[in-house]
């Protein structure tokens, strides 16, 4: 099983991904969430240039955010700074749409988004709102059509797995492992954690800042995926809807989604005040060495082939350290 790495976009994220390159990981993928992260493209081509060997790819592009010439375009431009080492993936938007208000885009638009964009890489003339158009870049503004570069689709349900099957090269998966892992050659898992030490408690400072952010997401999940009901039924789960029901409706989003994946938000600390911290192990990759090494085989056995780790808190290098030395020993 691989062992890459992912961020939520930021400034330092370029020496970053520098860094996990030197530590030997063997893929770094960024987030597309322009609400609250530098752009996605600039980033990894920031990337590319302090890089020789690690795999880039935003994971996972949201395809309302911006038209296929321009993710085209984009992709052309990273697969030339950094030829080989490109690998793309789509998604219906969790973080990318909702910390906006919306909610994840149709699979139906996914699905011709995609075979416009693949059409476009290939040089191909594709119809996209009613226009007719094709990459018509010169000699020296991208590389020669086609442009070939693996696309993964980030999905959880049958419909997704349909599209993932027909115009994927494989499956960018996260929050639940879908049972149709085994039916890809190709499978990153996304994972949130920390290694914690042997008598390290679930509720250290360590522990909050490094996991909590991941630790976080199934409070947004829930929330977002299931409403208020679900959330109740986590341990903290009212104290952190008291938080966010104190906004007005049409702004609950943001109090949900600030911070996501980054750090604890109002609503955040007090479910874990509250002890919600308790499910820290169940929730997100942490715990002893001895127990993510479990955890990654169970997540081999059940198809994945890419194990994906997101660092949290102040010390990135020394989470991708002790992760590495856990995934990679």
């Amino acid at each position: 099983m691989d062992v890459s790495c992912a961020f939520p976009t930021a400034l330092h994220s370029p020496d970053h991904i520098a860094l996990a390159e030197r530590l030997g990981y063997h893929r770094a993928w960024v987030y597309d969430t322009p609400q609250q992260s530098p752009d996605v493209w600039m980033t990894l081509a920031l990337a590319a240039e302090r890089t020789d060997r690690i795999g880039l790819g935003p994971g996972v592009l949201v395809p309302s955010l911006r038209h296929p010439m321009v993710n085209a375009a984009a992709t052309a431009t990273l697969a030339a700074l950094a030829p080989g080492r490109v690998a793309v993936a789509f998604g219906t938007g969790f973080t990318g749409r909702r910390a906006m208000g919306y909610g994840a885009i149709r699979w139906s638009f996914m699905e011709s988004y995609i075979r416009a964009y693949r059409a476009l890489l290939r040089g191909e003339t594709v119809e996209w709102e009613g226009a007719l158009m094709r990459m018509l870049h010169p000699g020296g503004h991208a590389p020669d059509r086609p442009v070939d570069v693996p696309i993964l689709v980030g999905a959880l349900g049958p419909k997704g797995n349909r599209v993932a099957r027909e115009l994927g090269d494989g499956l960018f998966a996260t929050l639940q492992p879908p049972d149709f892992m085994t039916e890809h050659r190709w499978v990153a898992y996304l994972e949130w954690g920390t290694v914690l030490g042997e008598n390290e408690d679930e509720d250290s400072e360590h522990a909050r800042l490094a996991a909590g952010p991941g630790w976080a997401l199934s409070f947004h999940g829930a929330y977002e995926f299931g409403g208020p009901e679900a959330v109740r039924a986590l341990p903290g789960g009212e104290e952190w809807l008291e938080v966010v029901e104190s906004a007005p409706p049409g702004r609950r989003h943001l109090a949900v989604h600030s911070g996501h994946c980054v750090e604890l938000n109002a609503a955040d600390e007090a479910a874990w005040r509250a002890g919600g911290n308790g499910t820290l192990r169940d929730v997100t990759l942490s715990g002893t060495p001895g127990d993510i090494r479990r955890r990654l085989d169970d997540y081999r056995s059940r198809g994945v082939t890419e194990i994906v780790f997101q660092p949290c808190g102040p010390d990135i290098a020394g989470e991708l350290e002790r992760f590495r030395d856990v995934a990679s020993p």
